[in-house]
């Protein structure tokens, strides 16, 4: 339902949607009803008067996450709206402060915070075109590039070069803008505008080029660090960028697939796998940790026990845990504070499922996120899942497709769902009854849409009937074959699918060659 407008922002949207008498009477507008013009803006997609709110900002900081947040005026949140019209027109008023001339009162904006801002799959905006955070990393450094140009070649006011404006932003940086955004952080002591990195995501990069622009971004600063999908990461890599860099401040750390493979370890890296143990230990913040898809057997213990701050995320799912790994994840200090666990891809019916329970009693208070995908849970240890989920109450989000479970075993399931307080979000899997007699799990992704539609759509309408009757249709049930959707890899998959097509292109042509040479 739409939420309430007070009569002061059923005013502000009166006033901002004559674009032409906004702009002409921002001068004599109170500046404390800024914010509030800015959200009315916002919510109209009136880019001009956002453009001149900016422009002119009045105000100490510019805090997008709390402005376009639930006000006092406008419960309605806004944050999730990535709207290129506002956001350009936000941006470019940024840069036009700058060079605005010195009006009659004194320059005072000195924070804009664009990390507020969350990209989602659904856009409600009416131009119904995302400006997500690859394209904000682009634009802020072609800006800020563009304010030096202009400086150099214009003659400016008094006053002007005081003007010094932090814009904390979170980067996402692939090779396509690297050069770009090396040059604007290069050059960022000379312009008014000085980008602060608070997260930063790097993709379709070299090792090299990831470790020269990581050393520009300030990491001292870094609260978050994704190093994700076809940056080449290996674990030397990271001790080296452990030693050479230090993350005071970091709380969330991403490393890309296959970052460890532990299946043939000489002494040698053993140690570094030790050393980066210690280096973990040392980000005193670090609470939420992603290494999916490595190879970790038997070593979680080395990585996580010296770490002194106990965990609330943990991503291990694909790293072919063993019993001892799960042993040791049951009984350590992280085990009560994991909020969000992701186990996917792991045998836990048949590999260690009275470890695994003592691990989900021990997190059960606190627990809002558990994704157990491609696990092997079949109908036979539905009643074991459901005692083991019981205790945790605050349960937001389950995720378990890919699981060999059937109809009836689903229908349980979500009866089960209707007892659990907190749940908003379930992704299920196609029932094991919708596909062909004889189809193996973990079911390969040519095959993974050959099941009967008809069955399926009557199944999930059953399960959301369950529950309807049980009070529970804000819960959110669906089946995304392919995974939960990515802003970051939606945002740049033409990119990364030009750059998977290349890999593959070159691997073939190695082939033929090695084919070819093995022939003569």
């Amino acid at each position: 339902e739409a939420a309430m407008k007070s009569l002061r922002f059923l005013c502000a949207e009166a006033f901002v949607l004559n674009t032409e008498f906004a702009r002409r009477s921002l001068g004599s507008v109170a500046h404390n009803l800024f914010p509030l013009l800015f959200k009315a803006s916002y919510l109209l997609e009136r880019g001009e008067v956002i453009h001149d709110l900016v422009e002119n900002w009045p105000l100490v900081d510019l805090n997008m996450g709390k402005l376009l947040g639930k006000t006092a005026d406008y419960q309605e949140d806004l944050s999730h709206r990535t709207c290129s019209v506002c956001l350009e027109s936000c941006l470019t008023g940024l840069r036009d402060y700058v060079l605005q001339p010195p009006s009659p009162y004194m320059k005072r904006l000195k924070v804009v915070d664009l990390t507020g801002i969350k990209d989602v799959e659904v856009q409600v905006c009416e131009c119904k075109r995302p400006m997500g955070r690859w394209a904000r990393t682009q634009l802020l450094s072609k800006l800020c590039l563009e304010l030096l140009l202009h400086m150099q070649g214009v003659q400016l006011g008094p006053g002007a070069a005081e003007i010094s404006v932090d814009v904390l932003i979170d980067l996402f940086v692939t090779e396509r803008n690297y050069e770009l955004v090396v040059q604007a952080l290069l050059t960022r002591c000379s312009c008014p505008l000085k980008i602060h990195c608070v997260a930063f995501r790097a993709d379709n990069l070299t090792p090299q080029k990831f470790f020269y622009i990581i050393k520009l971004t300030d990491p001292s600063l870094l609260r978050k660090l994704e190093v994700v999908h076809n940056v080449r990461l290996e674990m030397q890599h990271l001790q080296i960028l452990f030693n050479s860099t230090r993350f005071p401040l970091l709380v969330s750390l991403t490393l890309p697939a296959r970052t460890f493979n532990v299946r043939r370890l000489t002494a040698a890296d053993e140690l570094v796998l030790s050393a980066i143990g210690e280096k973990l230990s040392e980000m005193t913040h670090l609470t939420e940790l992603s290494m999916a898809f490595s190879i970790l057997t038997g070593r979680v213990r080395k990585l996580l026990s010296p770490l002194k701050t106990p965990l609330k995320v943990l991503d291990v799912s694909n790293c072919s845990l063993n019993h001892a790994d799960m042993a040791y994840l049951a009984n350590s200090l992280h085990s009560n504070h994991l909020e969000v666990l992701d186990l996917s891809g792991h045998n836990i019916p048949d590999l260690y499922p009275a470890t695994f329970f003592k691990l989900l009693g021990h997190s059960s208070s606190v627990l809002r996120s558990l994704i157990l995908e491609e696990c092997n849970i079949q109908d036979n240890h539905v009643n074991m899942l459901i005692l083991g989920l019981s205790p945790c109450q605050k349960l937001q989000e389950f995720k378990f497709l890919g699981n060999p479970l059937s109809a009836e075993a689903l229908k349980h399931l979500f009866r089960f769902f209707c007892e659990l307080p907190m749940l908003k979000n379930v992704e299920f899997p196609v029932p094991r009854d919708c596909y062909p007699i004889g189809t193996t799990y973990p079911i390969d992704d040519s095959n993974l849409c050959n099941f009967d539609r008809q069955k399926y759509d009557r199944v999930a309408e059953e399960l959301k009937g369950i529950l309807l009757q049980g009070n529970r249709e804000g819960v959110k049930a669906s089946t995304p074959l392919f995974g939960s959707y990515d802003a970051a890899v939606e945002e740049t998959n033409n990119e990364l699918g030009t750059y998977l097509m290349k890999s593959f292109k070159e691997t073939l042509e190695k082939f033929t060659n090695s084919l070819k040479e093995m022939s003569l």
